[in-house]
């Protein structure tokens, strides 16, 4: 059974830094697309951060672009996600979630712009917080 857990979400000041971890298990870590999303309240799952299986491309919406970082660990199987120059507006729910599907085509692209609508293995979610 896959399984995804995420940490190291928190409180921190407006402009400041923080990462996260995701350990997924259950799968081959290499082969799998793999990203982040977040959720506010009154708001749709978007994602932020998204990895192809092989590691190579990534996707990150404009919100985001330039100020986080998808990264990750094969020997830990932990994907990470660094985030720096935190607004108010990152304040979200965040997520882990890796694609069931072995070595798909453009997944950083797919799962973070369609992955609410795919069958992804989630995590429960680490809470992040913004405040000034």
């Amino acid at each position: 059974q896959v399984q995804v857990v995420e940490s190291g979400g928190g409180e921190v000041q407006v402009g400041g830094s923080l990462r996260l971890s995701c350990l997924i298990s259950g799968l081959t870590f290499a082969e799998h697309a793999m990203g982040w999303f977040r959720q506010a309240p009154g708001k749709e799952r978007e994602g932020v951060g998204c990895i192809t299986w092989s590691g190579e491309m990534f996707y990150y919406p404009d919100s985001v672009k330039g100020r986080f970082t998808i990264s990750r660990d094969s020997a830990k199987k932990t994907m990470y996600l660094q985030m720096n120059s935190l607004k108010p507006e990152d304040t979200a729910m965040y997520y882990c979630a890796a694609d069931p599907v072995t070595r798909r085509y453009f997944g950083h692209q797919r799962l973070c712009i369609s992955g609410t609508k795919l069958d992804l293995n989630w995590g429960q979610g680490t809470q992040v917080t913004v405040s000034s």
